[in-house]
């Protein structure tokens, strides 16, 4: 049901629209003045206020401009006693929707409201739209590692510098390499992304390089590898740290020489592409180990980038909740949710071992789950599953009674924190915790445990 505001200082003039839009199954609030209107309208989510001009306290131009100052999608319809071109014009200029005369005509006054409705949700579809168009969002935050962050790909993406990204899983590497990729003189050729830890080490030569028909059992046609697609853009390569040995060969030879030969093939092809990579690895010590050749290394990190974990910029959870919160809403189309402080201290106290990608599913989670258009510091409470805060809280002991309970307790979320920073590779994960695979599986099937 459609929220509608009446703004207005008589009394009877807000009676009679109420009776009239309630009767059309409208839902209706009133404010009799503007500093109480201002305060709804910040506080709360209209679709559209009807707002008088002429008012005591703050007249209705002053709270159009300082709601539209707050980014308020609510439709304002401004009404007057005194009607006057020039006054209709300067409300439009300043965001209205439309003007209105006192006495509103009824028919009009119903035609406006509605059509103000259809406006209103045609740019939320347009938002929606857009953003499942276009992958490349903003890079939310105000802290100093997030501004370090876009002041170096303001620098570097005029360039032809190879980037080297690194951070944990879910902090938003693939987000700067959009944002380097769209600041550049190449954005108008391909962002190709390529995961190399989701693809098997045999296959990633041909993901990369594409192959000739015949060049092994399954390759029934010729096929254009990533590189090729890339051409004249740019090549992201997420997870470097888990590419062979092998491939790392190749890409070397394609960066020192700018050309490729696809798998089963002896002719050189010549490629323009720039490279960013990214990893959540050390590569430093994937190099000690013998993992990664220093030499890639060198080649790909001309510049380097770290992005840092969402517990090490805690100060960004609010405006990285609130952006949250308006996409999520948009996409499931109902009303905007407002978030209480409180809540949001408590999210700032999570400990957050999936990053940013966790975060978005918790805000989700909430947006769902939590009554009302408020989510409230109990719902945090009872919908992050995430129960390991920075300092254990006291209720964590107090759930269990015997040790045994809280032991595998912990063992569960152990397991499932090295799963998941692993990209749920169980034998990777079986080796980082030192324990045979076997064991492991057995564990995951004890505990239910699935990939999210």
């Amino acid at each position: 049901m459609a929220r509608i505001l009446i703004v207005d200082d008589e009394k009877n003039i807000r009676q009679s629209l109420r009776e009239i839009l309630e009767y059309e199954h409208y839902e209706v609030d009133e404010a009799s003045d503007g500093e109480v209107a201002l305060n709804m309208i910040l506080e709360d989510v209209y679709d559209v206020v009807l707002l008088d001009i002429k008012m005591p306290n703050r007249d209705g131009m002053e709270v159009l401009q300082l709601a539209k100052a707050a980014e308020v999608e609510a439709q304002f319809i401004m009404i007057s006693g005194h009607g006057q071109i020039d006054t209709a014009v300067e409300t439009v200029r300043s965001g209205a929707y439309d003007y209105l005369s006192k006495p509103p005509d009824l028919n009009r006054l119903l035609i406006t409201v509605r059509n103000a409705l259809d406006k209103s949700t045609l740019i939320t579809e347009t938002k929606v739209l857009k953003r499942k168009v276009s992958k490349t969002r903003e890079i939310v935050g105000e802290s100093s590692a997030i501004e370090s962050i876009k002041q170096t790909i303001a620098k570097v993406a005029p360039t032809e510098a190879r980037v080297l990204i690194t951070g944990e899983n879910g902090t938003g590497k693939e987000l700067v390499a959009r944002w380097i990729h769209e600041q550049s003189p190449r954005s108008k050729g391909q962002l190709v992304e390529v995961n190399c830890a989701a693809i098997p080490s045999e296959l990633i030569e041909s993901e990369l390089f594409g192959h000739e028909k015949g060049a092994f059992t399954s390759a029934i046609k010729q096929r254009i590898g990533k590189f090729e697609q890339a051409n004249g853009g740019t090549l992201f390569l997420d997870e470097i740290g888990d590419m062979s040995m092998s491939a790392q060969a190749k890409v070397l030879r394609a960066l020192q020489e700018n050309k490729i030969t696809r798998v089963g093939g002896d002719k050189e092809i010549k490629v323009d592409v720039r490279i960013v990579a990214a990893t959540n690895k050390d590569l430093a010590k994937e190099i000690d180990l013998g993992n990664f050749r220093m030499d890639l290394y060198h080649r790909l990190s001309v510049i380097l980038i770290h992005v840092p974990s969402l517990n090490d910029r805690v100060e960004d959870i609010p405006l990285i909740t609130e952006r949250f919160l308006k996409e999520i809403c948009q996409d499931y189309g109902i009303p905007l949710k407002k978030i209480t402080p409180s809540a949001v201290a408590e999210l700032q106290e999570v400990e957050w071992t999936g990053n940013i990608r966790e975060l978005r599913n918790v805000v989700e989670r909430l947006v769902i789950l939590s009554k009302g258009n408020k989510i409230e510091t109990e719902d945090v409470q009872s919908n992050v599953s995430n129960v390991m805060a920075k300092s254990p809280p006291l209720q964590l002991f107090e759930s269990f009674e015997k040790f045994q309970d809280f032991k595998e307790h912990i063992e569960k979320l152990f397991i499932e924190d090295k799963l998941r920073k692993n990209g749920w590779n169980v034998s990777k994960t079986a080796d980082v915790l030192d324990i045979q695979r076997s064991h492991l599986y057995n564990k995951i099937e004890k505990y239910n445990l699935k990939r999210s």
